[in-house]
């Protein structure tokens, strides 16, 4: 139904009146009232955005418990809801960015120090900048300044120095930096001095509107000009002013503008040496040069800056840039290593496009996400490469037939360097979307987006050890593991009750094997009767993961220290909870409908008992597992020409 257009402007007009909000317009004496009532309106720029990002909350993570404690190394994390939605396996590079900040809002060292970002391309570098100047820009606390000053100052450098402490002592506040050129004119010229007179205005950021967010792309050596950093003098003024006068001065560099706010160099170290000198001066003393021969201006501002490993490792191969590389703090941001964390990613921003319509089938994202993940990952002698992912991904993994499990840190220790190579989040995006534009339905499945990944691999990687890799993860290592998952999940939409199934054979288990590691009888829940554990029960499960001989005993002692670990905090304790028991529940169901599977799945003429089978079980894929009609046909002739060859 076609709106009207009373409906249009009713949209319109509601839309400028959420918008439109008193701002406070008034004298410099009125604005030290305002400050006396409310003093933590006062703030440098780094403690202003620490608290637009940190009020709207967080929770500090118990890096001791079993979730996370061999994730972050025993680090303290803080998780901040800012940047939960939009940014995944980031934490620690998240939390790290926060501490320099807080640090800063402190005035400890950070705060005159140039933020680095640095990592591979692809990995979030530039999206978690933007995210940084978003939280600037809806801030709910506006900012006070002289009005008419071009760098929008604070209105306290109105105060002479002989009378700063006084003022500071009755505010409430401290007060740091000068008057810049301008300002300092007006007041002698147009206020004889009285700077109780000067007029302040409120207003608040804006990237698009320049105030306090100023972006310097890279420039080439011939581009370069330091105009863009700190402004120029307006030539058409100088016949009328001398070159020291403050009204020559255009102040429109980035440094002016960013005032207060967020300074961003993109691609810093594209830059020649001698273009970023400003930083020097602008983070050590909090003073850039202004343009011609008048005073440097104090600068309150938070630069952020980001690059590339090779640019930072060229960079700071130079000895000559001692001086600035002591200014910078650097913050690596790899390339995120847990797979569930990766999947998010790709989930997000299909989300955000337009083929968020499209149906795509299980495991799709999951099996893009483990060829980006395995791909960045450093070879290890302690455990295969779907092994270290798997572990990374905080899986419980246990070496087929041995109980001695796989020290995640011993594997971060080797691997200093890992996450900072390897393929790229724009990369699958790409294959994603090549094999959504490729599809006649409509539709991706595991099956053609593992077709694509083999295509853009041969297409756009140059190096050919490195293609040679990728190609063996995806035809190898992915697709092995694609089929154990179809393999299981076939099997599962054969089993009436399936999860019913697998929970009374968990419980089972783990009442024989407290039983067995407690030395104790098990006792019939209807007859009372007491009996010894059964041994055959409990070892036809654990054979089905390849725990044979003497490593039962400790297997059993894990499984039930670690239920009962859980118990104690409270924690739900289903067969899902233990990733080796469930492995090894899951594949004794799967054996006992492999035959049937099989015959169904791979049968050309399907007699009607077959036939029957055959349509519940496209059901419940659909029904149970998210499949389409389309995708589970697609999936189940795969598995007819790939699973079970030798049955």
């Amino acid at each position: 139904m076609a709106r009207k257009k009373n409906d249009f402007l009713d949209l319109i007009a509601n839309q400028r009146k959420a918008k439109k909000k008193e701002k406070f317009e008034g004298t410099f004496l009125d604005y030290l009232s305002l400050v006396e009532k409310k003093p933590e309106s006062v703030k440098l720029a780094h403690k202003r955005l620490y608290e637009s990002i940190s009020n709207q909350g967080f929770e500090t993570l118990d890096v001791d418990s079993e979730d996370y404690r061999d994730i972050f190394n025993g680090d303290k994390i803080r998780k901040y809801e800012y940047f939960e939605k939009e940014f995944f396996g980031m934490e620690t590079v998240t939390n790290k960015l926060m501490r320099f900040l807080k640090s800063a809002a402190f005035k400890g060292e950070e705060s005159r120090q140039v933020l680095l970002l640095m990592g591979p391309v692809g990995a979030g570098k530039s999206a978690l900048v933007e995210s940084v100047k978003r939280a600037l820009e809806s801030n709910a606390d506006n900012y006070y300044y002289l009005e008419g000053c071009p760098i929008r100052e604070e209105p306290l450098h109105l105060l002479p120095r002989s009378l700063r402490s006084k003022f500071e002592e009755i505010l409430g506040v401290h007060i740091e930096g000068d008057l810049c050129p301008v300002c300092r004119h007006r007041l002698m010229n147009e206020f004889n001095g009285e700077y109780e007179k000067f007029p302040v205005k409120e207003t608040g950021f804006s990237q698009r509107g320049r105030r306090g967010i100023a972006v310097v792309p890279p420039m080439d050596a011939n581009s370069q000009d330091t105009s863009v950093l700190i402004g120029t003098e307006d030539i058409s003024k100088l016949d009328l002013y001398p070159e020291d006068d403050p009204r020559v001065l255009s102040l429109n560099g980035a440094f002016n503008v960013g005032n207060r706010g967020i300074v961003e160099f993109v691609e810093v170290f594209k830059n020649e040496i001698e273009f970023l000198h400003t930083m020097l001066t602008a983070t050590q003393e909090k003073r850039v040069p202004s343009p011609g021969k008048n005073d440097m201006l104090y600068f309150d501002g938070v630069i952020l800056s980001h690059c590339n490993e090779s640019e930072w490792n060229r960079f700071k191969s130079e000895h000559t840039n001692e001086a600035i590389l002591d200014r910078v703090l650097k913050i690596e941001v790899p390339y995120v290593l847990e797979l569930h964390q990766e999947q998010k990613i790709y989930e997000k921003i299909l989300n955000k496009s337009d083929f968020r319509g499209a149906h795509i089938a299980p495991h799709t994202l999951k099996v893009a996400s483990m060829f980006s993940v395995m791909s960045r990952l450093q070879q290890s002698n302690k455990c295969d490469l779907l092994t270290k992912m798997k572990i990374y991904n905080g899986e419980a993994i246990i070496e087929k037939g041995r109980v001695k499990k796989v020290d995640i840190r011993d594997l971060k220790d080797e691997a200093k360097h890992e996450g900072m190579t390897g393929i790229s989040t724009r990369f699958i995006m790409k294959s994603l979307d090549a094999a959504l534009s490729d599809s006649d339905s409509g539709m991706i499945t595991p099956i053609n987006v593992m077709d694509s990944l083999i295509k853009q691999v041969k297409e756009q990687i140059i190096d050919e050890d490195a293609k040679t890799r990728y190609l063996e993860i995806v035809q190898k290592l992915i697709r092995e593991e694609y089929l154990k998952i179809l393999e299981t999940e076939i099997a599962k939409a054969f089993i009436t009750a399936y999860e019913e199934q697998a929970q009374s054979l968990f419980d089972t288990y783990l009442d024989n094997a407290e039983c067995y590691t407690t030395k104790t009888r098990t006792k019939n829940k209807i007859t009372r009767e007491e009996r010894d554990p059964d041994e055959k029960f409990m070892r036809t499960i654990e054979e089905m993961i390849g725990v044979v001989g003497s490593s039962r005993d400790g297997f059993r002692n894990d499984v039930t220290a670690f239920m009962f670990a859980r118990l104690r905090k409270g924690e739900v304790v289903d067969y899902k909870s233990y990733g080796p028991l469930k492995e090894a529940i899951e594949q004794y169901l799967i054996s006992s409908v492999k035959d049937i599977a099989r015959i169904v799945t791979r049968s050309k003429s399907r007699d009607d008992d077959q036939k029957k089978k055959y349509t519940g079980m496209i059901q419940t894929l659909i029904e149970d597992y998210g499949y389409n009609e389309s995708s589970a046909e697609e999936i189940l002739t795969y598995a007819s020409n790939n699973l079970w060859r030798d049955s």
